[in-house]
């Protein structure tokens, strides 16, 4: 029955018909360009990262030993690059914040350079629309580590970083790997005694009670890019040292829902998080 009055209506609306043969039309040029990106970025697969310019590899090829820093800025990336121990420290600068997935469409998301890097660095492939080409086997760094600034822009570059790997690499989180670093807030340097790094603004307030007014210099990092090689060795890049977040999620469902809500494009439900937990957020002054 449907066949056949879908056949007398289609007849009678002839404008109605051009619009679905529009839309499908539209929708299969999506499907091949989508699946020439994924060709194109699968064919790239073995391309060598030392020559590019930008990925610095790190010399050991046991995955196990191996880490890799992506760094926000090109001056903070140089500094990490001579900072490091290259023996099994890989650095990867990024310009600037990348793209937000969420809002994406897969052609864009695999056309983007900052995500191909990533994707081809880390080896493993990705999951997403076609599904599961990730092999978390195949993976070249035991550790993935976000190193952005300490300040909103930075919060915001970590946040789309996570976005992306959370919705196409999301074992890469399930098992572990990835890291935020935890670059100091303060340098305070005392007139007598020792510098001292200071990791956020509690360890500041308890410093300054055991330290009289005046009896020390009190430096401000506003980002990575300030810090010379050796302070970035010291504070970020050194095991021994240096401080750092392991990424985990406990719920899978809420974690995909408030990721649709921060960084989908869909505004109002937006909104409503953002005056509900208005007064939860701290500012950075």
């Amino acid at each position: 029955m449907l066949g056949e009055q879908l056949v007398l209506f289609f007849d009678r609306n002839l404008e109605t018909l051009k619009t679905v043969l529009s839309c499908a039309e539209k929708a299969a040029k999506i499907r091949k360009t989508e699946e020439r990106a994924k060709t194109n970025l699968l064919t790239k697969q073995k391309y060598s990262f030392d020559s590019n310019g930008k990925l610095a590899n790190c010399e050991k090829k046991d995955p196990s030993l191996c880490e890799i820093f992506i760094v926000e800025g090109d001056s903070a990336g140089g500094s990490a690059k001579t900072a490091r121990d290259r023996n099994y420290q890989a650095i990867l600068p990024i310009r600037g914040k990348i793209l937000n997935v969420e809002k994406a469409s897969i052609d864009k998301i695999l056309a983007n350079a900052e995500i191909k890097t990533m994707i081809n660095a880390f080896g493993c492939g990705f999951s997403e629309g076609y599904g599961n080409d990730f092999d978390i086997s195949k993976l070249r760094y035991d550790k993935i580590v976000i190193m952005a600034d300490a300040d909103v822009d930075g919060a915001h570059i970590s946040t789309l970083l996570l976005t992306l790997f959370y919705r196409f690499m999301p074992e890469l989180i399930y098992e572990g790997h990835v890291y935020i670093a935890m670059p100091p807030l303060y340098k305070v340097m005392p007139k007598k005694g020792a510098e001292e790094y200071l990791y956020d603004d509690k360890a500041l307030e308890k410093y300054r009670r055991s330290h009289k007014p005046g009896s020390f210099t009190l430096q401000r990092y506003k980002g990575l890019g300030e810090m010379d090689a050796q302070q970035l060795w010291e504070t970020t890049l050194n095991p021994e040292t240096r401080m750092m977040k392991r990424v985990e999620i406990e719920d899978a469902r809420l974690a995909s829902s408030v990721t649709e809500v921060l960084m989908g494009s869909d505004v109002p439900p937006r909104k409503s998080f953002i005056y509900e937990h208005a007064r939860d957020a701290e500012i950075d002054i």
